[in-house]
């Protein structure tokens, strides 16, 4: 029974995340061809997908990409971009009570927006455990790695990847876990004013602090709502 239980738990978490994972399938192969576009190789963009795994800081990597790279612009723009792991790291750290200390390092290495999202509406339904983690974050991350690859070794040959509406996967997937987390008129009001901090700010400075500042803009609102009408985001 103890050997069945994580079992059950593990697939029931890659049934969780599957819709996402073959959703963010489009999205690495996109990654791999604007990589080697850039100038990487197939074994490069497959190392950067596994060890950074973070594609939003990814793709603002490659828009930064020069010859030779300026690895303190790219150092940066990459922790503007993660700075909202701080947020999602903490809020995700309330759910990990069944975890083991040597378990919660790699669940926070291993975050991503998707499995972190899909881990903390499974925290509010009943506790969240290591097996249903795993059964998240091992098919997102594998799934991200190999598209990774696929787009490095064949995605020359599709040419624009725009003329497939690949490159509208990415936002696709942040507005279908936005809607996930929608609470009504309240979590609108965070939405609103962390899109007008980010169009604000990313029409007054350069690189990517438009993302910092939406999300800051996006948190300041939800401790400044009533205590009686709390926001969650």
């Amino acid at each position: 029974m103890t050997s069945i239980m994580p079992r059950r738990e593990f697939l029931e978490g890659m049934r969780t995340i599957l819709p996402l994972v073959l959703a963010a399938l489009p999205i690495g192969f996109v990654f791999g061809t604007v990589a080697t576009g850039n100038g990487l190789s197939p074994l490069e963009t497959v190392l950067m997908s596994a060890l950074v795994f973070a594609g939003g800081s990814q793709f603002v990597a490659m828009d930064l990409w020069t010859h030779p790279a300026s690895w303190s612009a790219l150092g940066l723009a990459a922790l503007l971009v993660n700075l909202r792991h701080v947020l999602m790291g903490a809020s995700l750290e309330r759910s990990l009570g069944l975890f083991r200390l040597w378990q919660k390092v790699p669940t926070l290495l291993v975050m991503a927006d998707e499995n972190w999202a899909l881990a903390e509406a499974r925290a509010r339904q009943r506790p969240l455990t290591p097996a249903f983690y795993l059964g998240l974050a091992l098919p997102f991350y594998c799934g991200w790695v190999l598209a990774s690859l696929g787009g490095a070794l064949f995605g020359a040959l599709l040419g624009d990847v725009a003329v497939y509406g690949l490159d509208f996967a990415f936002p696709a997937v942040f507005i279908v876990l936005l809607m996930g987390f929608w609470k009504g008129r309240e979590t609108g009001l965070i939405l609103v004013a962390s899109a007008i901090a980010s169009v604000t700010v990313h029409s007054l400075l350069p690189g990517a602090w438009y993302i910092a500042a939406g999300a800051l803009a996006g948190l300041a609102v939800a401790l400044a709502a009533p205590v009686g009408g709390k926001i969650r985001a």
